[in-house]
This record gives structure tokens, C-alpha cells and sequence, in this order.
């Protein structure tokens, strides 16, 4: 079951590896020159490929949602919204960000952006629960 707690998790774990992924495809890291680009200070980093370029703009994307998503889930849990009646609305958010980064490491133009506002869709039903 998708609780509010176990979605939050998830979502910040996701966050995190879409931050790595967007790090690592950044510096290059596959490569032993990437790598210790990656290790380093990142003074001289390369310029971004189409995929790091669309990467980093996924994490970010992925970091602003995660404040609305944490935000509404902590005004219906002080609202006293049951857990249950947030499972549907948190698995809508989480499974849509997740395939948003893939359609957007991948490069998928509209369709991303279909997955992006169903995600907004689990957000704004959250809020409206606690409203």
C-alpha cells in the first residue's frame, strides 16, 4: 500500500537517484577521465550531453514536486485526512514521477509532460483532501 510515510520515502529516494543520475551523466563518470571529473571539484566540467542536460532538468523538476508533494501530504495529515483515503492520490504521484524520468532521461517530448501533470493530479487531490 502506497501510505503518505512510505510514498514520501519513495519519492525522496527517487529524487536522490535522479540527482546521482544527473551528476554522474554530467561528469562522464563511465569513463576513468568522467570519474575523476566526479570525484573532484567539478571546476571543468564538460559541457552536458543532450541526456546529462536533460537529466539535471529532471532532478530539478523532480525536487520542486517533491516540496509540493511533502507540503500537501503534511496539510492532510494535520487536517487528520485518514491514510487510507491518501493511498490512491500517492500512488498516482509516485508511479507518474516515476515514469516521468524515465520519458524524460529518454528524451520523449508530450508525453512527458502528460506524466508530469497526472502527478500534479495525485498533488492536487492530496490538497484537496486536507482542504
Amino acid at each position: 500500500m502506497f501510505s503518505p510515510i512510505s510514498s514520501l520515502l519513495m519519492s525522496a529516494s527517487l529524487a536522490w537517484t535522479m540527482v546521482v543520475v544527473a551528476a554522474l551523466a554530467r561528469s562522464r563518470a563511465l569513463s576513468i577521465a568522467g570519474l575523476k571529473v566526479a570525484l573532484g571539484n567539478r571546476d571543468h566540467l564538460p559541457e552536458p550531453s543532450g541526456f546529462a542536460a536533460r537529466a539535471d532538468r529532471a532532478a530539478r523538476n523532480m525536487l520542486e514536486n517533491l516540496v509540493l508533494f511533502g507540503t500537501v501530504l503534511l496539510a492532510a495529515s494535520m487536517a487528520g485526512v485518514p491514510a487510507g483515503d491518501l493511498a490512491l492520490p500517492c500512488a498516482i504521484f509516485v508511479g507518474s514521477r516515476v515514469v516521468y524520468a524515465f520519458l524524460y532521461w529518454g528524451g520523449v517530448p508530450y508525453v512527458r509532460t502528460v506524466a508530469w501533470a497526472v502527478s500534479l493530479l495525485g498533488v492536487a487531490w492530496i490538497g484537496a483532501l486536507a482542504a
